[in-house]
Parts: structure tokens; C-alpha cells; sequence
């Protein structure tokens, strides 16, 4: 068996590793790098491998990272089935139309400004149609259903936590070549204990071949209600202050996360009354698709329903879709919370959002999640004093808060004691979707705490397993 590795390797974005035996070449993810734009476009309009010689894709969830670029594989020629869980297949119906959406309107920028300076357009990544397109390949698995997928392949979906369907794909293969069977497991993205919404992370007792992703394989998070009790004492007082609050999120997970968690704070009193607004049409629709699968919520949301309560509605809370309504949030100068995409503030309605409010003291830019190397969000984390917004120079006035603890990734804690459940060391182990230092450090924990042998591939690697 034979496993290549060309995407998340020694960096967090593009999820893409090829397992071939058998014959068969099966593609776990199928995901868009995220960075400079010049780079990212050349990153994922290229595949090292030819697209028709795919058999299937095994999708471990639907994050941009992981599912973004499947609408560029079938328009390269890929035919094969796209397996996920029943909720990755929806939220996916909502974000890669969105996804082919944002590439014609970036390349119709693109293309406007290259012929005013007589340099050659180019083409999307992929189109609104190739997205519709490669929806038509979906089938759909649910949690602990094994079945075969192809001859002496057969997939079993465990629970990461991480997001809605989400999960941790086990192949049990009968390798042909080798003689032997070998469970090979991919961790996908590991969630935490405790998280809003979702069910915590599951295990696996049994591995031959693991393929483990590292985010945050140097650090610990603080813990969930400790990040409930800042979130609060943030709104509290940026509303004393004033100001507003900009929170930059990703529209699928941590939207439904923050508005449930704002939605317990205000049912609890521990919030003043400040409108709160989620700007983004697709986090509008991608709500709708988390109503739609109750079965992947955890206790604590069930308890929230039983008492009658819609955990994604509360009567201070406004949903945005048309262009208009979000332009007036600009006009608004007395207190509220602005959720909006894009969670690393590259593109989408949230950059105009820190254009109108980032100069002001009063103001709090809010960031809640993992932000990629060269974005506007990691500019801002990073306490950068003057940020191009825009194409304009902007000064970083507002207070620029940073809350680690709502991550849909386990920390290297969580991390070790998912990968110390497997009761037998795996006779191979390869870390990916974690920046380079951080893949090595936590290479490194694996070894001294667990014996584990273990390999960080880097982009475009191939190992014989």
C-alpha cells in the first residue's frame, strides 16, 4: 500500500492524502489551500495526480480546507463517488456553490484589473456549475455503518467532535499485494470535550497505519467555560466602552457555536441587550442545515430544545442576507456584535465591516479561531498597528481580542489522549494539517510519551506502508 501525501503536509491547508491499493486509489479530502492569493489559486487549480484515475473520495467533513476543491476534481475529469456522512453532504450542497461563486467574482476582479494593464485573465478554479456538478457524485454513509467500498476495502465513520458530521475514517483493508489486512485510520480533525452543539470526539481502540492531524500539537487551549466567561466579560465591556464588537467567523460551525453561546448569556442575563447581528447569507443557509440534523447534537442542546428554546434564535438576534441590510450596519453607531464571514477576514462582508469599525478605540475585533499564515485575521492577531483593508491603509485602533478555547481542534493534551486510546502502537503514524514546528514538536510527544514511529511528510511525499 502505497500512501502520498499532497496537501495539509507541514501546513494546515488543502487536506488531500492518496491511499493506493488493490489497484483502487482512494482520495482522502479533497481540499482548497488557503494563503496568498497568487499561491493558493496555483496550489489548487493543479493536482499531482491525474483526477480520472481517482476511484473515490472519502470525505472527512466539510470545511473549505478539506472539501473546497472537489468541484475542481470532477471538472478535471474525476467521476468516482464522494462518500461523507448524510450532514457533510448537506452543509457541502450550501458551501461549494458559494465557493464557486467566490471564484468567478474574484477572477472577474482579477481579469478587469489585467486588462486595463494588458496582462493575460485567467480562469475560476472551478464555477457555480462544476460545484452543482460534483454534488451529483455525493452518496452518503452514517456513523458506525461499515460497509465495503470497493473489493477488500471496507469504511467505517466514527464522531471527531469537530463539526457537524464530522468524523474519523477507518478503512479496513485486505491488502492483495502484501498478503495481510491492515486498518488504516485517518483522524480527519479532532474536536474538543465540551464543545457547543456537537458531541464530543470518539476513539478507535485498533490501528495498523494512522494518519493524524497535529493543528495545535504545541499548546493547550483554555477550557471551554473559562472561554464562555471572557466572551462575556468582552461584550460587557466593549457595551461600557461604547463600542461594537467585529467577530470574523467561519460560517459553518463557529457561527452556530457563537450565536448559541451568546443566545445562553443573554437567557442568562450576563450580557446587556446589544443587537447582535450574523451577516452572511451562507451562514443563513448552512443554520438551516444544522436544524436539519438534531442527530449529531450533543446532550447539553437537547436539554437547550427540550425547554422549547431554538439554540440558533433569540429575540436580540438578526440574520443578514441582502447587501443592502449590511451595508446600514455600517450607519449603526450605537452598540451591537457583528458575526460574519470570512473567518480569517480575507474576503466577504466582514472586511467592510473592520474597514467602517477598526480605527475606533471603543470598537473590539474578536477572533476565534485559527488564522492561516498571510490573512488579514493573522495580521490582526498578530498586533500588526496598520492593516490593508481593501486596498486602503486602515490603524489598528480597536482592541484586538484573541479566545482560543471555542476551537473546533483538540489541543496537544486532547490530542495525546486520543491518540493513547489506540491500545496497540500502530506499526506507522504520519502528521499532517499542522504548520511545520508545530507537526514537529508533537512528533516529538508522540515518541517520548507513547513510543509511536513517526513521520511528518512533507507536500507531494510518497510512503510504502
Amino acid at each position: 500500500m502505497r500512501i502520498s501525501f499532497h496537501g495539509a503536509a507541514r501546513t494546515v491547508t488543502g487536506s488531500k492524502h492518496l491511499i493506493e491499493v488493490n489497484n483502487l486509489k482512494i482520495l482522502l479530502d479533497c481540499g482548497m489551500f488557503q494563503g496568498k492569493r497568487a499561491e493558493a489559486y496555483e496550489e489548487n487549480i493543479h493536482f499531482e495526480f491525474d483526477a480520472h484515475e481517482v476511484d473515490m473520495v472519502v470525505l472527512s467533513h466539510a470545511h473549505i480546507d478539506h472539501s473546497g476543491n472537489l468541484p475542481n476534481i470532477y471538472k478535471q475529469g474525476f467521476r468516482g463517488d464522494i462518500i461523507s456522512t448524510p450532514a457533510t453532504r448537506d452543509l457541502c450542497a450550501a458551501m461549494l456553490p458559494d465557493s464557486g461563486f467566490i471564484q468567478e467574482k474574484d477572477v472577474e476582479f482579477i481579469n478587469k484589473r489585467a486588462r486595463k494593464r494588458g496582462e493575460p485573465t485567467v480562469e475560476p478554479i472551478y464555477t457555480q456549475k462544476d460545484a452543482l456538478r460534483a454534488m451529483e457524485l455525493f452518496t452518503t454513509q452514517s456513523y458506525y455503518r461499515t460497509r465495503t467500498i470497493a473489493p477488500g476495502v471496507s469504511l467505517t465513520f466514527k464522531d471527531a467532535g469537530h463539526m457537524l458530521g464530522s468524523t474519523i475514517v477507518i478503512l479496513d483493508i485486505e491488502d492483495r499485494d502484501a498478503k495481510r489486512d491492515l486498518r488504516l485510520v485517518f483522524s480527519g480533525d479532532i474536536g474538543r470535550k465540551g464543545s457547543a452543539i456537537i458531541r464530543d470526539p470518539e476513539t478507535v481502540d485498533r490501528a495498523d497505519v494512522v494518519i493524524m492531524e497535529s493543528t495545535y500539537g504545541d499548546r493547550l487551549h483554555e477550557e471551554v467555560p473559562d472561554s464562555l466567561k471572557r466572551l462575556e466579560q468582552i461584550v460587557v465591556d466593549t457595551y461600557k466602552r461604547g463600542g461594537s464588537i467585529v467577530m470574523p467567523a467561519f460560517a459553518v460551525g463557529r457561527v452556530q457555536q457563537i450565536v448559541y453561546m451568546l443566545h445562553q448569556l443573554w437567557r442568562a442575563g450576563d450580557i446587556p441587550p446589544m443587537p447582535v447581528f450574523v451577516d452572511s447569507p451562507l451562514a443563513v443557509d448552512i443554520t438551516s442545515v444544522f436544524a436539519l440534523h438534531p442527530e449529531a447534537y450533543d446532550d447539553e442542546i437537547r436539554d437547550f430544545l427540550r425547554r422549547e428554546y431554538d439554540p440558533f434564535g433569540f429575540s436580540h438576534l438578526t440574520y443578514i442576507r441582502n447587501v443592502e441590510d449590511s451595508k446600514r450596519l455600517n450607519f449603526r453607531r450605537e452598540p451591537c456584535i457583528i458575526v460574519s464571514a470570512s473567518g480569517m477576514a480575507e474576503f466577504g462582508r466582514v472586511v467592510h465591516h473592520l474597514a467602517n469599525r477598526v480605527e475606533d478605540s471603543k470598537n473590539t475585533v474578536l477572533i476565534t479561531g485559527w488564522q492561516a499564515p498571510n490573512t488579514l485575521g493573522r495580521r490582526l492577531v498578530d498586533g500588526e498597528k496598520r492593516v490593508r483593508i481593501l486596498g486602503e491603509e486602515y490603524s489598528v485602533n480597536a482592541r484586538v481580542e484573541v479566545i482560543d478555547g471555542f476551537s473546533g481542534h483538540a489541543d496537544k493534551g486532547e490530542l495525546l489522549e486520543w491518540a493513547g486510546a489506540i491500545h496497540a502502537k500502530p506499526q506507522r503514524a504520519f502528521l499532517v494539517h499542522g504548520e511545520e514546528p508545530i507537526a514537529l514538536s508533537f512528533q516529538q510527544a508522540l515518541i517520548a510519551e507513547l513510543g509511536w514511529t513517526v513521520d511528518v511528510p512533507h507536500k507531494g511525499q510518497s510512503v510504502e506502508v
